[in-house]
């Protein structure tokens, strides 16, 4: 099983590289992220949380489950909406689980992107999908929750993790 990267490692400030084969490897990929997020209790993962730094997060949360290669997201109402917020590569450094603060997002999004076998993928979202998508989209650009984190909130977190 592949092992989540925690922040400090490159690969999670490193803005992803678009998906360009839709092939076997990309199949197996994106089930070993599924395998890797159920492992620790995720409901979303992106492909550099696992060291591979491609366009490409999978979920599973408020009833919906899917995966989403080369997403673009949109926000649809930007309303911010503020909650706890955690992240898989954000973790305490004594307990190993992730470490929550409140974070405003948008209320509503829609991601659109393609599936594994290349057919059309459109999204819309609220509530917790909808931060969820928020959050994964950010890792393939290389930013972390913690970097939308007023700075305080922020230095308090990294001394833990």
């Amino acid at each position: 099983m592949r092992e989540i990267r925690v922040i400090g490692d490159p690969v999670l400030r490193t803005p992803a590289e678009p998906v360009t084969d839709f092939d076997r490897e990309l199949r197996r990929l994106i089930d070993e992220m599924f395998q890797a997020m159920y492992a620790v209790n995720g409901v979303g993962l992106a492909a550099p949380q696992i060291g591979v730094s491609r366009r490409l997060f999978v979920y599973d949360i408020a009833g919906r489950k899917g995966h989403v290669v080369n997403p673009l997201l949109t926000v649809d109402d930007p309303e911010e909406v503020l909650d706890e917020e955690g992240c898989l590569s954000v973790t305490d450094r004594q307990t190993g689980r992730p470490i929550y603060a409140p974070l405003a997002r948008a209320a509503g999004v829609t991601v659109e992107g393609v599936d594994r076998l290349q057919r059309q993928v459109r999204v819309k979202a609220r509530g917790s999908l909808a931060r969820c998508f928020q959050h994964e989209t950010g890792h393939l650009d290389g930013e972390l929750y913690v970097d939308r984190l007023p700075r305080d909130e922020a230095r308090k977190i990294m001394l833990r993790a």
